[in-house]
């Protein structure tokens, strides 16, 4: 899945997403966690306006994205902001680093786009193989509730200047899965270009996530509602947790 044609209208159809307040809400929470961030990794980047905002805050980070799509439209960023930032085009399952980081982020639900537990816990391990020890992997993630009660089966219609999105959900409960079908509706002339993406996200419980953790390697240090440093309520749509590698 290389979200051809979802990277052309990405931007477009999360202009909700305040980035420089996300990133604002990850220094603090690093500031909360006595951890200094030092060279860090935004994995699964997508088109890297997170990764900028935290650049222009002094962070020193790059970027990584399986989707060439995205990568050219954050190297494209990064060049408009005069910014020098190195974005690489690998699979979070797999990833292959010339070196240590001391922080890995991974934001807007990226996790829940891998097929299956098993990929997730590769990713865990991915990371801490390349986390120096102490380091700490941060990451949100969909929450079974948002899955279930606010995806669901649900249809989204989203008109911008740019394009017209039709939005669709099925459900699937057996492994919380949510299949999406994008329909993108570009206005050509006269006439209308269509384009079609389909993927899939899957939430997982929290016991599970600490148990991926666990067998990677990595401690959980902290687990909170989205955008806040609250605990977890049932009703919450998104987690936000905070893995520090274990020493040996």
């Amino acid at each position: 899945m290389s979200y051809s044609y979802f990277a052309e209208y990405y931007d477009d159809l999360t202009k909700n997403v305040d980035y420089e307040k996300r990133a604002e809400y990850f220094l603090e929470l690093f500031k909360k966690h006595k951890h200094d961030m030092k060279l860090t990794l935004d994995l699964a980047c997508g088109t890297g306006t997170l990764t900028l905002e935290l650049c222009k805050k002094g962070i020193d980070i790059f970027g990584c994205d399986m989707s060439p799509d995205m990568l050219a439209i954050a190297q494209q960023k990064s060049c408009e902001a005069n910014e020098s930032i190195m974005f690489i085009c690998q699979k979070m399952q797999r990833l292959e680093l010339l070196g240590k980081i001391d922080t890995c982020i991974c934001t807007l639900d990226s996790l829940n786009h891998l097929p299956s537990m098993k990929d997730v816990q590769n990713t865990f391990e991915s990371v801490n193989k390349y986390l120096n020890d102490g380091g700490i992997f941060a990451f949100d993630i969909n929450t079974i509730y948002k899955h279930k009660y606010i995806l669901g089966d649900n249809c989204y219609i989203y008109d911008t200047k740019k394009v017209f999105c039709a939005w669709q959900n099925n459900y699937y409960e057996k492994d919380n899965e949510v299949i999406i079908t994008l329909n993108f509706f570009e206005r050509v002339g006269n006439s209308y270009k269509r384009s079609i993406e389909q993927f899939s996200e899957r939430a997982y419980s929290d016991n599970d996530i600490r148990k991926m953790a666990e067998n990677a390697g990595f401690e959980v240090e902290g687990v909170y509602d989205d955008m806040s440093f609250d605990e977890l309520k049932e009703n919450s749509q998104r987690a936000v947790y905070v893995l520090r590698k274990r020493g040996i």
